[in-house]
């Protein structure tokens, strides 16, 4: 393998092989049998893990694809495959790099035969909300959790959360059942429940009664609501539902009932490791122990810190690492990281005197022999001594300042902001802090996430639809939703003119109801809009106009077309594209349009009305529309919750509001249910305070060589407070140096003060490159995207990074419900013994069955003509292609980690047929065949006037470049055909096939070389400039562009 790897590539692992200490080489050279690494905060975690891979491809015969690695997060991946990549080159696309939830999801895509549960779709919190409320409305009046008065759906959060515990621990009903019963039968026998003194109720030695009847009513709460499982279960199946939870325990059943199935992906995958092993479920650990199940000596590699476990609220459970020490005790090498190469000796001995107070709960103290004293081992930090320092404020905002202060004169001594982390337990902390950083002109960094109910932008549009559904169900009862909608900041109006409308409309008092919406509608009959119309009138005019548009358009146009409507022709796509935030506004719009693209998805008769009742229960039930809101970029300082923090390092850390309330007296959230003892198959050694321990013990490890931990010592109101119990444990065994922080009164004063206080190609002005860089992170090539950007870099921008909401038309979904019934045709085809076809009204059951399943995207009469054209047309298909069908394919094929000259790509392609490994490659098209090929001349070969060649063509010759490169399966694409669903008007059916030669493969491989590398040099900004463009139109129609170019010559200009 290694001879593989190119010269840079060995040169770089053997650099950083070299660079490993003694136990971190330890644990990357026993690349065979079971290993546990227990690797303390910055001893080089991710190092080993990718340089164990480096070493199993170096020292073994197994290929990347043999090799397994299972991370925590989304953004772990990521990490690990960059680092990978600096280790191992392309290889690194080949090692199958997972969450769990996105390796179970891959099994179940490919193997969707198996599971039966390609229609199903994700559970929205929405419905899991309806769902619950039509459970509780259906106990009878015996049922322990039944309500009469109060807040009758008090538990719906209680069992939501006991059933998502029930799927990530894999606890059955009749399991917990028999818990109960074991712990109840238990409980005389136990010693706290026996008297051990007289009473008057009891005599010394009686067993205590009264407590076990408390315990028994607990538990037939616990019981009563474990019953319901099953029921809600059938219930999201009876609405084709899952939650992600599911997914891990169908692959766990799958894999336990299904021999070959489970015994394809032991054969597949020989190396697996595992990273954050402390975080993993009961439902992920038996995912991991069924890979490895029968193994004499499993190679099976986990890394994980139990001093870092603080996602037990997530499902994380630590003991899984006790466990898993324990199965392999004869055979486990155990190794403990304790070389320290982020922080100076100071950080790590007050870390240590905090974490030793987790006494017996922790590994080390647990598995004999061991020990994790942490080591400064950065040769740059080891001579440096900087203790650090407690500091106490008299309030919180005078803390606020302070840290403002520090900051401040931190940056004049030329610290970059980068280096500045201010970490603390809440958001709301971090939020009033930002204020106060930008109000003072300081640049930070944050990443929270955030309700879009409470986002100003986000309610203005949903004001938009909101006033629409009240005109619609009464009309003229919406004027104080117009009111403010005449005062957003996409019309410009002055508020002044918004008022003098609001007073004529009093005055006048129209018939029994006064309304602005009316006195518009009158006011636009008797004015003519001229050239000397002011412009505060001409825009009240117009917005009286668009609203009666997008009123009457509701009765006629899908929920999502009326949307897209209202941001194109409102003025709010335009208002956007000219903001200095608009790549912030264009998240929030995305998130709201893919809110109702999944709502109208789930229920296809959705209409205004409807959407905006249920936008009122999300809101009246705490149900947020989420998003991630990044302020700033990572050259900033740094704002992160404690949680946040996890896996980053900076040189100042500023560990803030450390007070008892809010840390170990913080209220917790509890599951509202009682578990007994006997439901864990260890008893837990952890707990709450513990955690919160680890989580202290995170957040001061963060730091590089200064830490300063600080709390006010008064509320605002002069009541005072509490330090966190933890800065007590610190100092009792490791004294720091502490102040009292007294601010001068000109800075206290001054930040008081602050809460106060056409042919040419357009270029658009670069965007925020920290967010480009993410959406560049996890981008990989495929044919649509690579056409995208030949035919205008500008449209690859929005389309394919920024993603601009477009509503899904009926012609995609019509082409939708063709792809799904061919799909299955096939797929019963290979699913009969015989390999007989479905008969033709099968086969039109299931385009009929697609067709309705996306009604949401036809009006009614689209819907009902595209029905009857679609089934013509597929019966004439069936009866041309019958007899002639090849048998032996493979259908809707995913084909990923595939990687080209350095390039990863990927596809999806309709159908392969075979003739042995030879094969021909068949697309699905519905359109006109004839304006393809004449008029579109998407089969045209590069030319002197088409240099890139057609998009069809392109598409051929990807495929074949996709599938030639694809390791797993030794296939030779001899052809790729068209084959055009809808017949030419004289009824007859069309398939174009596509002879690629190797010239093709070359030229289309040099374009996905060519557009990678253009893509990853961000050269996106300057559209293609042809007049029919609607990307360029857009920009400069809305005069976002900075610059105009002449690409003719300009391109002249770089030839001389």
């Amino acid at each position: 393998m290694s001879r593989e790897l190119s010269q840079h590539h060995q040169q770089r692992f053997q650099e950083v092989y070299t660079g490993l200490n003694e136990r971190q080489r330890q644990a990357v050279d026993n690349t065979e049998g079971p290993v546990m690494v227990i690797a303390g905060p910055g001893t080089g975690k991710t190092q080993i893990l990718a340089s164990r891979i480096g070493k199993i491809l170096q020292d073994t015969d197994f290929l990347p694809q043999n090799i397994l690695c299972l991370t925590y997060t989304d953004a772990g991946t990521v990490a690990m495959r960059k680092r990978l990549t600096d280790f191992i080159g392309p290889d690194a696309y080949r090692v199958s790099i997972h969450t769990f939830h996105s390796f179970c999801n891959e099994v179940i895509q490919d193997n969707l035969a198996l599971f039966e549960k390609n229609v199903l779709d994700a559970i929205s919190e929405l419905e899991k909300i309806q769902l619950l409320k039509k459970l509780i409305d259906g106990f009878t009046k015996d049922n322990p959790l039944k309500r009469y008065r109060g807040d009758v759906y008090f538990d719906m959060k209680n069992l939501a959360s006991l059933f998502s515990t029930m799927k990530r621990e894999g606890w059955t009903v009749d399991y917990i059942r028999g818990c109960i019963k074991e712990y109840l039968d238990s409980l005389p026998q136990r010693d706290e429940y026996i008297c051990k003194r007289a009473t008057k109720t009891f005599k010394k030695g009686d067993v205590r009664t009264d407590k076990i009847a408390v315990e028994e009513e607990k538990m037939a709460r616990l019981q009563a609501a474990v019953e319901q499982f099953d029921v809600f279960q059938a219930m999201m199946q009876a609405a084709n539902r899952y939650d992600f939870d599911d997914m891990i325990n169908w692959v766990i059943r799958a894999f336990e009932n299904h021999p070959n199935l489970l015994a394809d992906y032991k054969e597949r995958f020989q190396y697996i490791l595992v990273d954050e092993y402390q975080d993993t479920s009961g439902t992920q650990n038996r995912l991991i122990q069924l890979l490895i199940k029968d193994e004499e000596l499993p190679n099976i590699f986990v890394v994980g810190d139990d001093d870092q476990s603080i996602y037990r609220f997530q499902g994380a459970n630590i003991e899984n690492m006790e466990q898993f020490a324990g199965s392999f005790a004869d055979t486990l090498l155990t190794v403990v990281l304790t070389q320290n190469y982020r922080s100076v000796q100071n950080i790590l001995d007050v870390a240590m005197a905090l974490i030793d107070n987790n006494g017996g709960s922790r590994l080390v103290n647990q598995l004999p022999g061991l020990s994790k004293e942490l080591t400064a081992s950065n040769a740059k930090l080891t001579p440096l001594s900087i203790p650090p320092i407690i500091q106490r404020y008299n309030t919180a905002r005078d803390e606020m300042a302070g840290i403002t202060n520090t900051v401040t004169r931190l940056l004049e001594e030329g610290v970059a902001p980068g280096k500045i982390a201010v970490i603390y337990r809440e958001n709301r902390y971090g939020e009033e802090l930002a204020q106060y950083f930008r109000l003072s002109g300081l640049p930070i960094y944050s990443k929270r996430n955030i309700n879009l109910f409470e986002v100003p932008f986000a309610r203005k549009v949903l004001t938009l639809l909101r006033y629409i559904a009240c005109e619609l169900d009464t009309p003229y009862s919406g004027d104080d939703l117009l009111f403010s909608i005449l005062h957003f900041d996409f019309y410009n109006i002055p508020p002044i003119e918004v008022a003098k409308i609001s007073i004529r409309v009093a005055e006048k008092g129209f018939q029994e109801k006064t309304s602005i919406r009316q006195y518009l509608q009158e006011w636009q009959k008797t004015r003519n809009l001229t050239l000397f119309t002011e412009a505060p009138e001409q825009a009240m005019m117009n917005v009286s106009s668009l609203v009666e548009k997008w009123i009457g358009e509701a009765h006629n146009i899908t929920l999502q077309q009326l949307f897209a409507n209202i941001i194109n022709d409102g003025g709010v796509m335009s208002y956007i594209m000219q903001s200095p935030e608009k790549i912030w506004l264009m998240k929030i719009l995305q998130a709201l349009f893919d809110f109702i693209k999944e709502e109208t998805h789930r229920n296809p008769d959705l209409n205004v009305t409807s959407l905006m009742e249920m936008v009122n229960l999300m809101e009246s039930n705490g149900i947020p529309i989420p998003l991630v809101q990044v302020a700033g970029n990572d050259k900033g300082i740094n704002l992160i919750t404690a949680h946040g923090s996890k896996g980053l390092e900076f040189e100042h850390v500023f560990l803030a509001g450390t007070n008892s309330h809010l840390w170990e007296k913080k209220r917790k959230n509890s599951s509202g249910f009682s578990f007994p003892d006997t439901v864990f198959v260890t008893q837990s050694t952890s707990t709450d305070e513990q955690e919160l321990r680890r989580l202290f013990y995170v957040a001061i490890t963060r730091a590089e060589k200064h830490l300063y931990i600080s709390y006010p010592e008064f509320r605002q109101d002069g009541k005072p407070l509490e330090p966190s119990m933890f800065i007590t444990e610190i100092l009792e065994q490791h004294p720091l140096p502490g102040a009292k922080m007294e601010l001068a009164e000109e800075d206290l004063f001054a930040f008081e003060l602050l809460n106060y206080a056409k042919g040419q190609a357009p270029e658009i002005a670069r965007v925020d490159q920290q967010f480009i860089d993410t959406l560049l992170a996890g981008f990989v090539m495929n044919v649509t995207a690579l056409n995208n950007y030949l035919d205008c870099p500008l449209g690859f921008f929005y389309k394919n990074l920024v993603r601009v909401p477009t509503g899904r038309s009926e012609n995609t979904e019509f082409g939708s419900a063709v792809h799904y019934a061919l799909e299955k045709l096939f797929q019963k085809m290979q699913e009969n013994p015989q390999n007989v076809f479905p008969t033709k009204e099968e086969f039109l059951r299931d385009f009929a069955w697609s067709m309705r399943r996306n009604r949401e995207s036809f009006t009614k009469e689209a819907f009902d003509r595209r029905m009857e054209y679609g089934r013509d047309i597929l019966n004439n298909y069936y009866d041309t292609y019958i007899n002639s069908w090849p048998r032996v394919v493979s259908v809707e094929r995913n084909v990923r980690n595939v990687v080209v000259s350095g390039v990863p790509i990927k596809g999806k392609v309709d159908k392969l047929e075979f003739d042995g490994s030879q094969v021909n490659v068949v697309d699905y098209k519905t359109g006109d065949y004839e304006k393809a090929i004449k008029e579109y001349k998407k089969f045209e070969l590069p030319n002197e006037r088409h240099p890139n060649g057609g998009d069809y063509w392109r598409q051929a010759v990807f495929y074949k470049i996709l599938l030639d490169n694809y390791k797993l399966k030794n296939w030779q694409v001899v052809s790729t055909e068209f084959d055009f669903i809808e017949p030419n008007k004289q009824k007859v059916y069309h398939k174009q096939k596509v002879q690629i030669t190797p010239q093709d493969v070359t030229t289309v491989t040099q374009q996905i070389v060519s557009t990678w590398a253009k893509i990853q040099n961000k050269e996106f900004y300057t559209g293609c400039g042809k007049e029919e463009c609607p990307w360029c139109n857009f920009v400069k129609d809305n005069k976002l562009h900075v610059a105009l170019h002449n690409l003719e010559e300009e391109a002249l200009t770089e030839e001389e």
